[in-house]
């Protein structure tokens, strides 16, 4: 499953960087609102670079854009190979999007806590990330779908909810559960 998980996740990653990209870019121009360098600026810091305030590096802001959502989306593919798919699984991925952004962003020292932004720019930042998380779970879901239902979904087609009279999968259902 992990193996399988890591191709669906990059592409799915990548599809849904490239969905967020474009609404990013439209809504840019209806808005005005200018390129973010942050991604590339976080990037110069994480690699240890030299930085260069008075330049804009499109090919860093690229590289960390796509190569983050590529490998978050990983995570959206192992959530949808174990059965967490659908608009639920899409919106909990959409808070991990926006947590890994906050973490390096903030660590690096590159960014602020999202409570210090003004509203607005807070608001945009959500609806993108949330764009980039549906997006990816389409992708992922449906990557994952061909493969037929998922530990969880096997687990709730016996009784769904959560119960405490049934017991868990056999081991050989469970994609972890596995020997070997």
């Amino acid at each position: 499953m992990l193996t399988r998980a890591l191709w669906q996740g990059t592409l799915a990653g990548l599809a849904g960087t490239a969905v967020m990209t474009v609404a990013e870019k439209a809504e840019q121009r209806l808005s005005g609102r200018p390129d973010s360098y942050v991604p590339a600026r976080v990037l110069e810091r994480l690699l240890r670079l030299p930085e260069k305030p008075t330049t804009q590096p499109r090919s860093l802001n690229l590289a960390m854009h796509y190569g983050q959502g590529a490998l978050v989306g990983v995570l959206r593919a192992i959530m949808a190979n174990a059965g967490l798919r659908g608009p639920w699984a899409s919106a909990m991925f959409t808070v991990v999007r926006l947590t890994t952004d906050q973490v390096l962003e903030n660590a690096t020292g590159v960014g602020a806590p999202p409570q210090t932004w003004p509203r607005r720019e807070l608001a945009v930042d959500l609806l993108h990330k949330a764009v980039y998380g549906f997006a990816v779970g389409l992708v992922a879901d449906a990557l994952a779908a061909r493969s037929g239902p998922g530990p969880g979904q096997l687990h709730a087609a016996k009784l769904p909810g959560r119960h405490h009279d049934v017991g868990p999968l056999p081991r050989s259902a469970a994609a972890w559960g596995r020997r070997g």
